[in-house]
């Protein structure tokens, strides 16, 4: 790390245009990697005003307005389905985000 030095950076400056990029490419992926794990592991989806979704939908296989013999099925796929969408988006963003900071294919 001498070559900050001479060109008279200070510590922060080093820190942030070339020690900071370098370290926050490297660790995207396990921060969004513990993200989706947090999410799935949850199931509270409280983002989108649901308060659990899994709850509400195994509640509903009881109910006796909607009970069918595909309840339980259709609404545990819906489920499945919304987090699906949850963790494919984080993923993508995070592919986004890691091609937008490697620097070193420009």
């Amino acid at each position: 790390m001498k070559a900050p030095i001479s060109l008279g950076l200070s510590y922060w400056q080093k820190m942030g245009f070339i020690v900071l990029p370098q370290a926050l490419k490297l660790v995207i992926p396990g921060i969004v990697n513990t993200f989706i794990g947090l999410f799935k592991d949850t199931s509270l989806v409280s983002i989108i005003g649901m308060f659990d979704l899994l709850g509400i939908v195994r509640l509903n296989f009881s109910d006796t307005n909607w009970a069918s013999a595909v309840t339980p099925l259709t609404g545990l796929i819906f489920a499945g389905f919304v987090f699906w969408l949850f963790c494919f988006g984080m993923s993508r963003y995070s592919g986004f985000m890691e091609r937008l900071l490697d620097r070193s294919q420009r």
